[in-house]
């Protein structure tokens, strides 16, 4: 991702750096990073029309993967190591 497309991810609906697909993908992100996960069936077929069921499953299983790994971090107070000094990391809001 380039730097203008990381800033624009508090706003990926309205960006225009974004295909369809990939806006689905990052609302794909959002509802299952949150607690509890509720994944709207809309959103599932809206990914479907792109993507085969086993794409849709290496996008999900990644999201998870990376869900897992930052909370796992949070949990053993796993801190910033510099890779990213200089660059942009955008939090969710709380």
């Amino acid at each position: 991702m380039t730097t203008d497309e990381i800033l624009a991810l508090r706003n990926y609906r309205e960006s225009d750096l974004f295909t369809p697909l990939e806006k689905r993908a990052i609302e794909l992100a959002e509802v299952m990073t949150r607690t509890p996960v509720d994944v709207p069936e809309e959103l599932r077929a809206a990914l479907l029309e792109d993507l085969s069921r086993g794409q849709l499953m290496e996008l999900v299983s990644a999201i998870a993967w990376e869900n897992h790994r930052a909370r796992v971090n949070r949990a053993l107070g796993v801190r910033e190591a510099g890779f990213s000094d200089g660059d942009v990391c955008i939090l969710p809001e709380r």
